[in-house]
């Protein structure tokens, strides 16, 4: 197991599959009945993102298409478990603590040379602690 620390913004834990994204998310771009997410060209196009622990630089659009991204999300159950990123905006923040998603950042930078996608993950975000389970 290695542990790392990092920064609360959304207090909670979680474990979970690690997906990884390059690209900023607008979680509207989500298929709500099964999760996956459609936005062409982004590196989680076609990948389901209910259910994982997200890491990723930070959001994108507008406040009402976003929140209201994630609210359906959560709605039909396929939220994901938790957010890591790099860049906040106000919006992620305000809807994963309204959401109850755990979530940090400034997180210790060996973290992103270990994390692979598919990675086991126990997030504390309470703790300011991100766990990879090897």
């Amino acid at each position: 197991m290695l542990e790392f620390s990092c920064h609360t913004i959304s207090p909670g834990q979680t474990e979970g599959e690690a997906l990884l994204s390059q690209d900023p998310i607008l979680f509207y771009q989500t298929d709500f009945t099964t999760g996956i997410f459609r936005e062409p060209g982004h590196a989680l196009e076609g990948k389901c993102i209910a259910g994982k622990i997200l890491i990723f630089p930070g959001g994108k659009g507008s406040s009402v298409v976003q929140a209201d991204g994630m609210y359906k999300l959560d709605a039909a159950g396929l939220a994901p478990k938790g957010f890591i990123v790099s860049s906040l905006d106000t919006v992620l923040v305000s809807s994963a603590i309204i959401m109850e998603v755990p979530m940090v950042d400034d997180v210790d930078p060996a973290f992103y040379q270990e994390v692979k996608n598919g990675d086991r993950l126990r997030l504390d975000a309470t703790a300011e602690k991100i766990y990879i389970l090897r």
